[in-house]
C-alpha cells in the first residue's frame, strides 16, 4: 500500500497502521508530534493540540512493535539499561524525527517529533528586524535561544546557522541530543557532533571544539553547571557561541544562568556573562486564531552598553525596563511581541493573555493604558 491510500472509509472499522503509514499521516496533516501508549489510540499533536488517529487502542505488544520497528539495536540497548533513548531518524525525503522511545509501566511508549527539511528564513520566523542579521556577523559573543519544550527553539537555531554557513566563511561545530537538522557545507564548514555516539557530553565536547578551530559554536542544550561554563568560556575567548535554556524571558535567563553557580562564584559569572553576552531571544508558539499553523512570538533582548552593566550590577529585574524601551534598538519584550501578533489579528487576546509572562503588561498593552 502506498503512503497515500492509508485511510479507511467511514463505514469501515478503524484498523491498524504501521509506523511508517503513521509517519506520513502526522507529515501529512501538518503534526508537530506523533505520541503512541498504551491505553489510547495513536495521537497528533496538531497545532498545539493532541487528536487521536482513528485506530484501534494500542496493547502493549503494538506499542513494543513500533518501537522495535524504527530502533536500533545499540538504542534497545540503552533502554533495557537506562529506560530510554533518544535518537533522529530519517524518513525519506519528507522529513526527520526526533525520536524518544522509553518504558513507563514496564511498557514501551514513544514521542516522536517532525523536524522539517525545509530550513525557515528569519521573516518566515517573524524575526524581522536588521540587528538580527547584524548577530550573525558578530565575531564572539553568547547568544541565547530559550523558551519551552515544544516552542521552536531548534527551528529558530537551525534557520541562524543556516545563515552563517551560507553567508560567511567559518567552521562551524554543532553539539546536539539528538541531531536534528542536517547542514551541509556551503560557505562555510559544519561540523555536527551527536551526543552517546560522538561525544559523551555537552561539556566535554565544547572544551574539544576549542581545538577544532572553530569559529561559531552551537550548545544544544546547557542543561548543567560545567556545560554553562563552558560554553561562557567559549564566548570569552573568542568564539561566536549559540545555546538554549527553558526560560521564557531575558531576565528569567539571566538568573538561570547565574543561580546555576555556587554562591561565592556568582559574581564573577555576572561579570563573565556581562562581557560575553550578545542577544537573549525568548521564543513561544501560539495558534493562529484564523485558518491552521502556529505563529511564533519573540522577547528579544541585545547587550547594550546598559544592559551590561545592569547584569555585572546584579540589577536584573531593570532588565525589563531596558527591553520595554529599546524599540528602535530591535529589542521587546514577550508581551510587546504578543500585542503585535495580537493587533495584527493573527492570535486571539485569550491566546496573548495566557502566553503572557507578565499578564498585566499585556493587558495595559491591549487597553491602551
Amino acid at each position: 500500500m502506498s503512503y497515500g491510500e492509508e485511510t479507511a472509509t467511514s463505514s469501515e472499522a478503524p484498523r491498524c497502521y504501521d509506523i511508517q503509514e503513521l509517519m506520513y499521516m502526522a507529515y501529512e496533516r501538518g503534526a508537530s508530534d506523533i505520541h503512541l501508549s498504551v491505553g489510547r489510540p495513536p495521537v497528533f499533536r496538531i497545532d498545539g493540540n493532541l487528536q487521536n488517529v482513528d485506530a484501534p487502542i494500542l496493547e502493549s505488544k503494538d506499542t513494543e512493535a513500533y518501537v522495535r520497528a524504527i530502533t536500533a539495536d545499540v538504542y534497545m540497548q540503552r533502554i533495557a539499561e537506562v529506560g530510554a533513548a533518544d535518537f533522529a531518524y530519517p524518513f525519506g525525503e519528507y522529513c526527520r524525527f526526533r525520536i524518544s522511545a522509553f518504558k513507563q509501566k514496564g511498557m514501551y511508549q514513544l514521542c516522536m517529533r517532525i523536524i522539517p527539511s525545509k530550513l525557515l528564513s528569519f521573516e518566515t520566523l517573524g524575526l524581522t528586524h536588521p540587528r538580527i542579521r547584524e548577530l550573525m556577523y558578530t565575531p564572539r559573543g553568547l547568544v541565547l535561544v530559550t523558551g519551552p519544550t515544544g516552542s521552536g527553539k531548534s527551528t529558530t537555531l537551525a534557520s541562524m546557522i543556516n545563515f552563517i554557513n551560507t553567508e560567511r566563511d567559518c567552521h562551524i561545530i554543532t553539539i546536539e541530543d539528538p541531531i536534528e537538522f542536517y547542514h551541509t557545507h556551503k560557505t562555510g564548514i559544519v561540523t555536527q557532533r551527536e551526543l552517546g555516539i560522538d561525544t559523551p557530553s555537552f561539556s566535554m565536547a565544547i572544551r574539544h571544539a576549542l581545538r577544532q578551530d572553530p569559529d561559531v559554536i552551537l550548545v544544544g542544550e546547557m542543561r548543567d553547571l560545567e556545560t554553562i561554563s563552558a560554553a561562557i568560556t567559549a564566548a570569552e575567548t573568542g568564539h561566536l557561541v549559540f545555546a538554549t535554556l527553558h526560560t521564557n524571558t531575558a531576565p528569567g535567563t539571566v538568573n538561570r544562568i547565574i543561580d546555576a553557580f555556587p554562591t561565592d562564584q556568582q559574581e564573577m559569572v555576572r561579570t563573565q556573562l556581562a562581557v560575553s553576552i550578545q542577544a537573549i531571544m525568548c521564543q513561544s508558539l501560539l495558534p493562529k486564531c484564523r485558518g491552521t499553523g502556529r505563529v511564533a512570538s519573540f522577547e528579544i533582548m541585545f547587550a547594550t552598553d546598559g544592559v551590561r552593566a545592569m547584569i555585572k550590577d546584579n540589577k536584573i529585574m531593570n532588565l525589563v525596563s531596558a527591553i520595554q524601551t529599546g524599540g528602535k534598538l530591535g529589542m521587546q519584550t514577550l508581551e510587546q511581541g504578543l500585542f503585535g501578533l495580537y493587533q495584527r489579528g493573527l492570535i486571539t487576546y485569550e491566546a496573548g493573555l495566557q502566553k503572557a509572562a507578565r499578564k498585566d503588561e499585556f493587558e495595559k498593552l491591549v487597553s491602551g493604558n
